[in-house]
C-alpha cells in the first residue's frame, strides 16, 4: 500500500526550543500500532530529512550534545535543523565545544533599576528601568521584546556594561554566581547601528577583523578561511567582493550590512553575546536564517544569547528559548514563549487565533497610538490609555505569579555556579595590529576620495592662485620683503585651515575604533600608531607637490635644502592639525559641530601667530600668555621666515633711507619681531612636539572615558 504523502511543506522552520514544531503531527497521529500513515510518514521525516547521524562530529562535543549541532539536510537551499535545549544537565555541565576550556556563562540580574540625571533646576532623575529580574543560560536565545522607548537597548547595555555617561544603575548582575570582568573574546556585543568602514569590501571588512582578533599562531589561510566561511553562514556570500558603502557610494544593503555587523563579532565564537535589533532591516526570510544560525552556534558551542528584538515573526519568536518582555522600563513577563501566552490568557489577554503571539504582546502594551480614557475614580478622572492599564495589570500579575516564582528559582540555582574564571583568549599581537591597522588605514584614505584626494586638488587650486598672484618676487624692492611674509603666512593659513576638510572621513574612522575598541578588537597605541604612518605618505604628497608649485611660482630662498624645510614645515602642520582634530572628534563626535570647533580654534591660533598684531604688540593678558605660545602658526611661521631671510638682503625702504641695504637678519629680529635664540630646526621641532602633544591628549581623552564607563557598567563586559 502506497504510503500518504508528506503534508509538511518543501520549507519548515526550525523547532522550537519551548513549544513542538509539528503540531499537525501531534494532533494527527494515530494511536496504536506502528503501522498507521502517522507513523510512516513520521519515520521517513525522522530517518529522511534529520541527520541524527552520519555528520562530523564538532570537535570537543561530547555525544549526547551532538543532536543538538546536527544539521538537517538541505532542501531549496535553505537548512532544516533540531535545536535542543542546551539547558540539560548534560550541556550546561559541558565545557566549550571547541575545546579551548573556557566555563559557560550563566548570566543572571535582579532587581536592576537605571535612572538618568533630570537636567537643570532640580528636576527629578528619570527612571528608565524598573527593578528588572531575569536570567539567560548558555546554549539559549533570550529575547529582550517591548516597544520603543520600553527600555530594551538600556537594558542590553546595562548587562553589557555599556552604560553611557549620565546613567546611573542599581542591582545585581552576576556571570556564574559572581561579578566578572570577561576576559577578551569571552563577550561580544552587535550594536543597532552599523558602524562599519564604507570603504572595503565585504571580504576585506571580515578578513581584516579576523587579522586582528585571532592568535599569531593561526595560519593567514586558515584566519581567511574562518572569515569566509563565517560570511557564507550568514548568506553574504554573492555580495563578498561589494564594497560596504556610505555617505558617497552605495554598497549594500542595510540587512546585509547587519549581517556583516554579526559576522565581525562571531568570529571568536564569544561565550557572551549581546545583540541589539539583530533582525532590523531584515525581510522574514532573512531574518529567520540569521537568527538560527545564531541559535544553532549557541546551542553548538554553549553560547549565551541575549537579543533586544523590536518584533520578530512567528518562525522566528518560536527560535527564542525565553522571553523578557518590557513595558515602561518594567517586566511585564519573563519566561517561555507558552508561559507568556498562557499569562496572557489567563490575565484576560487571549491571542486571537492566526495572529502572531510577538504581535499581540506588542499591540497589547503599545500605548504610543492609544488614546482612551480610563476614569479611575468618581472624583477625579486621571488620562490613562488602555494600553497603560493592561501594562499595570499585567506587571502587577507577573509580581505575583508563579512565573516570577519559577524565575527566582532558576537564578538562585544559576547563582550556585562556581565555574572556572574566565581567561583571557589569545589575540594578535601589537605588531600584527599594528601592520593590520595601518593597512586597512591607508586602504580606506585611498578609496575615500574626501579624505585625501579632494584636499590635493584643492591645494593645488590654492598653489596656482598664489603662485600666479605672487610670481617671481625677486629681491629688488624693500616691498618685496611684505609680499614674502603675506605668501608664508597665507600658505600656513590655509593649508592647515584646508586640512579640517577630511574631518567627516576621519569621525567615520574614530566611529569604527569606538566599536572595536569597546569589543577589545585593539587598543588605543594601535589605532593612533597606525593612523600616524598612514597618513603621512598622503600628506606628504598634498604638501609636496602643491608646495613645489607654489614655492617655484613666487620665487622664494634657491636651493633644495630651503624648499625640503618648506616641505616639512606644511607637513608636519598638517600632521598637527589633523591630531587637534582628533583631539576634537574625541570630545565633538559629530562631524559638523567638529568643523565648526576646529574652524573657531584655528582661527583664533591663527590671530595670535605673529602676523596680523607682532608679538610685541599683542595684549599681554590671554593673547600673548598663553594664546600666542600655544598657536602653532607662531612656529610655523618663525621657522619659514628663517628659511627665507637668513642669508638675504634687501634695499631699505627708499622714503628713510636711501641706497642702504637690509639684512635678512635685522629683517627677522626688527620689523618681524622673530625669536632668534634657536634655529629653525628647533621651530620643526616644536611643531612636532605639539603634534605628539595632541595625539597624546587624544590617548588620555580616550583612557579616561573607558575608565569612567567601566566604573558605571560594573565588572562585566570584555577587556576593553
Amino acid at each position: 500500500m502506497a504510503a500518504t504523502p508528506s503534508p509538511l511543506p518543501r520549507w519548515a522552520p526550525t523547532p522550537s526550543p519551548s513549544r513542538p514544531l509539528w503540531r499537525w503531527g501531534a494532533r494527527h497521529h494515530q494511536p496504536g500500532g506502528g503501522g498507521g500513515a502517522g507513523t510512516s510518514w513520521w519515520s521517513r521525516i525522522a530517518s529522511g530529512v534529520f541527520a541524527w547521524g552520519g555528520r562530523g562530529r564538532h570537535r570537543g562535543a561530547a555525544p549526547s550534545d551532538e543532536a543538538a549541532a546536527a544539521v538537517a539536510g538541505r532542501r531549496s537551499g535553505c537548512e532544516l535543523q533540531v535545536v535542543v535545549p542546551s539547558s540539560a544537565p548534560a550541556a550546561v555541565a559541558a565545557e566549550d565545544a571547541a575545546g579551548d576550556g573556557d566555563p559557560r556563562a550563566f548570566l543572571t540580574w535582579e532587581d536592576v533599576r537605571v535612572t538618568v540625571a533630570g537636567g537643570p533646576r532640580g528636576a527629578p532623575d528619570v527612571r528608565i528601568l524598573d527593578g528588572i529580574t531575569g536570567h539567560a543560560r548558555p546554549g539559549e536565545v533570550l529575547a529582550i521584546m517591548g516597544p520603543s522607548g520600553g527600555g530594551k537597548t538600556t537594558l542590553l547595555d546595562t548587562l553589557a556594561g555599556r552604560l553611557g555617561p549620565g546613567m546611573n544603575k542599581t542591582g545585581l548582575i552576576l556571570i556564574n554566581g559572581r561579578q566578572e570582568k570577561l576576559a577578551y573574546g569571552t563577550s561580544a556585543y552587535v550594536t543597532q547601528d552599523n558602524v562599519l568602514m564604507s570603504t572595503l569590501s565585504v571580504r576585506e571588512a571580515v578578513y581584516y577583523s579576523a587579522q586582528l582578533q585571532l592568535p599569531d599562531t593561526t595560519p593567514a589561510a586558515e584566519k581567511r578561511a574562518h572569515a569566509e566561511r563565517v560570511i557564507r553562514e550568514m548568506g553574504l556570500a554573492d555580495a563578498m567582493d561589494t564594497r560596504i558603502g556610505g555617505r558617497v557610494t552605495k554598497g549594500i544593503s542595510g540587512g546585509q550590512r547587519k549581517r556583516l555587523s554579526i559576522c565581525i563579532e562571531m568570529l571568536t565564537r564569544p561565550r557572551l553575546l549581546f545583540l541589539d535589533e539583530p533582525t532590523s532591516g531584515l525581510d522574514s526570510a532573512a531574518s529567520y536564517h540569521v537568527m538560527s544560525h545564531i541559535a544553532r552556534v549557541a546551542a553548538r558551542d554553549g553560547m549565551t544569547v541575549v537579543a533586544a528584538v523590536h518584533q520578530p515573526s512567528g518562525d522566528v519568536l518560536e527560535l527564542f528559548h525565553g522571553l523578557c518582555l518590557l513595558a515602561a522600563g518594567r517586566t511585564v513577563f519573563f519566561g517561555t514563549i507558552s508561559d507568556a501566552t498562557e499569562f496572557f490568557s489567563l490575565n484576560g489577554f487571549p491571542c486571537p487565533r492566526l495572529r502572531s503571539p510577538s504581535d499581540h504582546f506588542l499591540r497589547t502594551i503599545n500605548k504610543d497610538f492609544d488614546e482612551e480614557t480610563v476614569v479611575e475614580s468618581s472624583d477625579k478622572a486621571k488620562r490613562k490609555t488602555a494600553a497603560d492599564e493592561a501594562i499595570e495589570i499585567l506587571a502587577t500579575a507577573y509580581r505575583s505569579s508563579i512565573y516570577l516564582d519559577k524565575t527566582t528559582d532558576q537564578i538562585v540555582e544559576m547563582k550556585s555556579m562556581d565555574g572556572a574564571s574566565f581567561r583571557r583568549r589569545e589575540h594578535a599581537s601589537f605588531g600584527t595590529k599594528l601592520l593590520v591597522l595601518t593597512r586597512r588605514s591607508f586602504l580606506n584614505m585611498h578609496r575615500d576620495v574626501g579624505y585625501y584626494w579632494m584636499r590635493l586638488a584643492i591645494y593645488m587650486g590654492i598653489g596656482v592662485c598664489l603662485g600666479t598672484i605672487f610670481y617671481q618676487l625677486g629681491y629688488s624692492t624693500y616691498s618685496s620683503i611684505q609680499s614674502r611674509c603675506e605668501v608664508i603666512m597665507y600658505t600656513i593659513a590655509l593649508l592647515t585651515f584646508m586640512s579640517i576638510g577630511g574631518f567627516p572621513s576621519f569621525v567615520e574612522d574614530v566611529k569604527v575604533f569606538r566599536k572595536e575598541r569597546l569589543s577589545g578588537h585593539y587598543g588605543v597605541s594601535e589605532f593612533v600608531i597606525s593612523n600616524t604612518i598612514s597618513a603621512t605618505p598622503y600628506l606628504s604628497v598634498v604638501s609636496l607637490l602643491p608646495g613645489a608649485m607654489l614655492y617655484y611660482l613666487t620665487g622664494l630662498s634657491k636651493g633644495a635644502d630651503h624648499f625640503v624645510y618648506f616641505v616639512m614645515v606644511l607637513c608636519v602642520c598638517c600632521l598637527l592639525v589633523e591630531s587637534m582634530m582628533m583631539v576634537i572628534a574625541a570630545v565633538v563626535p559629530d562631524f559638523l559641530m567638529g568643523i565648526i570647533v576646529g574652524a573657531g580654534v584655528q582661527g583664533v591660533m591663527m590671530l595670535n601667530g605673529g602676523f596680523f598684531r607682532l608679538p610685541n604688540e599683542l595684549p599681554k593678558p590671554v593673547w600673548k600668555y598663553p594664546c600666542y605660545y600655544l598657536s602653532f602658526h607662531k612656529y610655523a611661521v618663525q621657522g619659514l621666515y628663517k628659511n627665507e631671510f637668513v642669508g638675504l638682503s634687501f634695499p631699505s625702504d627708499q622714503l628713510v633711507d636711501s641706497n642702504v641695504t637690509v639684512s635678512g637678519l635685522q629683517v627677522l629680529e626688527y620689523k618681524l619681531q622673530v625669536e632668534m635664540g634657536y634655529s629653525k630646526w628647533v621651530n620643526l621641532a616644536i611643531l612636532c612636539g605639539m603634534m605628539l602633544v595632541y595625539r597624546m591628549i587624544f590617548f588620555a581623552i580616550v583612557k579616561i572615558s573607558e575608565e569612567v564607563r567601566q566604573k558605571r557598567g560594573g565588572k562585566r563586559g570584555c577587556v576593553r
